[in-house]
């Protein structure tokens, strides 16, 4: 009897621990199951955070395409109208967006049209330096008309059209009155050249005498 006794305290007392280590193991696995199912539940959440980001960051590519699109749109114009108004109607300004490892990237064109022949070329190679002087002459101005940070200040110029031949630069000279009249902005120029100086409202005189600067006012007009 007392081996007997022996024996069920023994299975009793391993029954005890058995049902001890259950226990235990049982709330690490209740533990380890809810952490689990928070961990999912996190996933799940930071999937629907990454689908969110993703669909704004399509959203702001596509805005700032759209936006990129536009602005290309309205200096293209400029610039041709410029052109026109200088050179002619067979005259176009033409601008290719691309992307360089991960970075927008911008090409200019002049497209000439020669009767249903139209030839595109690079600036610098179109026509001599003149058109390289306009195009940069009109780009100026129309990214300072584009831009929201410089809305009522002058558009200050140095040497304008220095490349651009005698027969082309009246034009340039009414072009620049038309655009200070339209945009209602003035236009404070160094220049050398007599047309030019001509079409100002104020135009100074600066000679060196004996080693010193001297200032003269050689025009004055009223605003048309």
């Amino acid at each position: 009897m007392e081996g007997m006794e022996e024996l069920i305290e023994r299975i009793e007392s391993g029954t005890q621990k058995l049902i001890l280590d259950y226990t235990v193991r049982k709330r690490i696995k209740d533990s380890l199951e809810e952490e689990k199912a928070n961990k999912i539940r996190q996933l799940e959440r930071l999937k629907e955070e990454i689908d969110l980001l993703e669909k704004v960051r399509i959203l702001l590519q596509k805005t700032s395409d759209y936006a990129r699109e536009q602005v290309k749109q309205q200096i293209e114009m400029l610039v041709t109208r410029c052109l026109q108004f200088i050179f002619g109607e067979n005259i176009e300004f033409k601008i290719e967006l691309s992307e360089v490892r991960g970075r927008p990237e911008a090409e200019f064109y002049v497209v000439s049209s020669y009767g249903d022949t139209r030839v595109i070329t690079k600036p610098q190679d179109a026509r001599g330096g003149g058109i390289v002087d306009v195009i940069s002459l009109a780009l100026r101005i129309a990214i300072i008309q584009c831009s929201n940070t410089y809305v009522n200040g002058p558009i200050i110029l140095d040497e304008p059209a220095k490349h651009v031949s005698s027969e082309y630069i009246a034009n340039v000279a009414y072009f620049l009155k038309q655009i200070s009249k339209v945009f209602k902005r003035q236009i404070i120029m160094v220049t050398h050249n007599q047309f030019l100086s001509e079409i100002a409202d104020l135009a100074y005189k600066v000679e060196i005498k004996d080693g010193e600067s001297v200032v003269t006012v050689c025009s004055s007009k009223e605003n048309a």
